[in-house]
Protein backbone atom coordinates (compact mmCIF):
# COMPACT_ATOMS: atom_id res chain seq x y z
CA UNK A 1 0.00 0.00 0.00
CA UNK A 2 2.72 2.87 0.65
CA UNK A 3 4.69 1.81 -2.13
CA UNK A 4 1.33 2.45 -4.47
CA UNK A 5 0.94 5.83 -2.04
CA UNK A 6 5.13 6.78 -3.23
CA UNK A 7 4.38 6.21 -7.06
CA UNK A 8 1.61 7.83 -6.93
CA UNK A 9 2.97 10.97 -5.33
CA UNK A 10 5.97 10.75 -7.33
CA UNK A 11 3.54 10.70 -10.45
CA UNK A 12 1.83 13.79 -9.27
CA UNK A 13 4.94 15.94 -8.85
CA UNK A 14 6.57 14.90 -12.21
CA UNK A 15 2.98 15.80 -13.90
CA UNK A 16 3.10 18.71 -11.83
CA UNK A 17 6.46 19.58 -13.30
CA UNK A 18 5.12 18.87 -16.81
CA UNK A 19 2.83 21.43 -16.77
CA UNK A 20 4.62 24.63 -15.32
CA UNK A 21 5.14 27.53 -17.69
CA UNK A 22 7.72 27.13 -20.10
CA UNK A 23 11.21 29.00 -19.61
CA UNK A 24 11.40 32.54 -21.97
CA UNK A 25 13.84 32.91 -24.13
CA UNK A 26 15.50 35.91 -22.49
CA UNK A 27 15.56 34.02 -18.95
CA UNK A 28 17.04 31.75 -20.47
CA UNK A 29 19.63 33.43 -22.13
CA UNK A 30 20.45 34.95 -18.98
CA UNK A 31 22.16 31.30 -17.91
CA UNK A 32 23.88 31.17 -21.18
CA UNK A 33 27.78 32.60 -22.24
CA UNK A 34 28.07 34.65 -25.30
CA UNK A 35 31.29 33.29 -27.20
CA UNK A 36 32.61 35.35 -30.07
CA UNK A 37 35.13 33.89 -32.33
CA UNK A 38 38.64 36.01 -32.86
CA UNK A 39 38.27 38.44 -36.19
CA UNK A 40 40.70 40.35 -38.06
CA UNK A 41 40.71 42.84 -40.24
CA UNK A 42 43.51 44.53 -42.28
CA UNK A 43 45.48 48.02 -41.63
CA UNK A 44 48.58 49.82 -43.01
CA UNK A 45 51.05 46.97 -43.50
CA UNK A 46 49.58 44.80 -40.80
CA UNK A 47 46.72 43.08 -38.84
CA UNK A 48 44.36 44.32 -36.53
CA UNK A 49 43.25 41.09 -34.57
CA UNK A 50 39.71 41.68 -31.90
CA UNK A 51 39.43 38.76 -29.48
CA UNK A 52 36.81 39.22 -27.25
CA UNK A 53 36.66 36.77 -23.77
CA UNK A 54 33.67 35.05 -22.79
CA UNK A 55 30.48 37.37 -22.20
CA UNK A 56 28.25 36.77 -19.69
CA UNK A 57 24.41 38.51 -19.12
CA UNK A 58 23.26 40.29 -16.26
CA UNK A 59 20.22 43.41 -16.85
CA UNK A 60 20.28 42.76 -20.19
CA UNK A 61 24.21 43.74 -20.94
CA UNK A 62 26.54 41.14 -21.91
CA UNK A 63 30.17 41.85 -20.22
CA UNK A 64 33.54 40.33 -20.87
CA UNK A 65 37.33 41.62 -21.49
CA UNK A 66 38.20 42.32 -24.74
CA UNK A 67 41.97 42.74 -26.44
CA UNK A 68 42.89 44.19 -29.85
CA UNK A 69 46.12 43.31 -31.18
CA UNK A 70 47.77 45.26 -33.87
CA UNK A 71 50.49 43.47 -35.71
CA UNK A 72 53.52 44.48 -36.02
CA UNK A 73 52.29 47.85 -34.27
CA UNK A 74 52.12 46.42 -30.54
CA UNK A 75 52.17 49.70 -29.26
CA UNK A 76 48.70 50.43 -30.00
CA UNK A 77 47.71 47.18 -28.63
CA UNK A 78 44.80 47.20 -25.99
CA UNK A 79 43.03 45.61 -23.82
CA UNK A 80 39.67 45.94 -21.57
CA UNK A 81 36.04 45.71 -21.03
CA UNK A 82 33.26 45.42 -23.29
CA UNK A 83 29.40 46.18 -22.39
CA UNK A 84 27.08 45.41 -25.06
CA UNK A 85 23.59 45.94 -24.36
CA UNK A 86 21.49 43.36 -25.75
CA UNK A 87 17.73 43.71 -24.69
CA UNK A 88 15.00 40.92 -24.47
CA UNK A 89 13.73 41.92 -27.80
CA UNK A 90 16.61 41.84 -29.92
CA UNK A 91 17.71 38.71 -27.61
CA UNK A 92 13.98 36.97 -28.96
CA UNK A 93 14.50 38.30 -32.39
CA UNK A 94 18.10 36.07 -32.47
CA UNK A 95 16.22 33.36 -31.45
CA UNK A 96 13.76 33.44 -34.06
CA UNK A 97 16.38 34.17 -36.98
CA UNK A 98 15.84 37.52 -36.94
CA UNK A 99 18.22 40.46 -37.41
CA UNK A 100 19.37 42.20 -34.87
CA UNK A 101 21.09 45.53 -33.93
CA UNK A 102 22.61 45.93 -30.96
CA UNK A 103 25.07 48.93 -29.65
CA UNK A 104 27.57 49.09 -26.51
CA UNK A 105 30.71 50.47 -24.82
CA UNK A 106 34.19 49.25 -24.93
CA UNK A 107 36.52 50.62 -22.37
CA UNK A 108 40.40 50.48 -22.12
CA UNK A 109 42.26 49.61 -19.21
CA UNK A 110 45.17 51.16 -17.36
CA UNK A 111 44.93 54.84 -16.09
CA UNK A 112 42.98 57.47 -18.76
CA UNK A 113 41.17 54.40 -19.97
CA UNK A 114 38.99 55.68 -22.80
CA UNK A 115 35.35 54.75 -23.81
CA UNK A 116 34.43 53.96 -27.30
CA UNK A 117 30.93 53.22 -28.59
CA UNK A 118 30.38 50.11 -30.79
CA UNK A 119 27.79 48.77 -32.83
CA UNK A 120 26.69 45.29 -34.16
CA UNK A 121 24.53 43.54 -35.86
CA UNK A 122 23.67 39.91 -35.61
CA UNK A 123 22.53 37.90 -37.95
CA UNK A 124 21.57 34.57 -36.84
CA UNK A 125 21.97 31.19 -38.86
CA UNK A 126 20.05 29.15 -36.05
CA UNK A 127 19.12 29.45 -32.08
CA UNK A 128 22.95 28.81 -31.18
CA UNK A 129 25.13 30.46 -33.23
CA UNK A 130 25.46 33.17 -35.70
CA UNK A 131 27.81 35.99 -37.53
CA UNK A 132 28.18 39.34 -35.92
CA UNK A 133 29.02 42.32 -37.80
CA UNK A 134 31.05 44.69 -34.54
CA UNK A 135 32.54 48.22 -35.76
CA UNK A 136 33.32 51.16 -33.21
CA UNK A 137 36.34 54.20 -34.24
CA UNK A 138 39.77 54.05 -32.92
CA UNK A 139 41.18 57.79 -33.92
CA UNK A 140 40.08 58.64 -37.10
CA UNK A 141 39.68 54.87 -38.68
CA UNK A 142 35.99 53.14 -38.70
CA UNK A 143 37.32 49.40 -37.39
CA UNK A 144 34.98 46.83 -38.47
CA UNK A 145 35.35 43.08 -37.51
CA UNK A 146 32.94 40.16 -38.70
CA UNK A 147 33.69 37.09 -36.26
CA UNK A 148 31.29 33.99 -35.34
CA UNK A 149 29.05 34.03 -32.45
CA UNK A 150 27.78 30.93 -30.24
CA UNK A 151 26.07 30.62 -27.24
CA UNK A 152 26.65 27.75 -24.45
CA UNK A 153 25.54 26.79 -21.56
CA UNK A 154 27.14 28.28 -17.75
CA UNK A 155 28.22 24.63 -17.16
CA UNK A 156 29.97 24.11 -20.50
CA UNK A 157 31.60 27.02 -20.30
CA UNK A 158 32.96 26.61 -17.02
CA UNK A 159 33.66 22.73 -17.38
CA UNK A 160 37.47 22.46 -18.18
CA UNK A 161 38.89 20.24 -21.54
CA UNK A 162 39.89 16.85 -20.87
CA UNK A 163 43.28 16.43 -20.98
CA UNK A 164 44.83 15.34 -24.67
CA UNK A 165 46.17 12.10 -22.73
CA UNK A 166 45.05 10.14 -20.80
CA UNK A 167 46.55 7.36 -18.46
CA UNK A 168 44.11 4.45 -16.89
CA UNK A 169 45.09 2.87 -13.97
CA UNK A 170 44.85 -0.45 -13.91
CA UNK A 171 42.05 -1.90 -10.81
CA UNK A 172 42.71 -5.01 -9.31
CA UNK A 173 39.55 -6.61 -7.87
Amino acid sequence: MNQVFFLLALLAAVGGLAQAAPVAASSAATYRILLIDPSSMPVAAGKATLIIGALQRANGVFTGDYQIKIFPYFLKNEKGRLAIIVSDKSLADVSQGKVAAITGTATTSGTGGKCRTIAATATPTDTHRGKLKLWFTAGDRKMTFEPAYHFVAKETASVPAPPATTKLAAINL
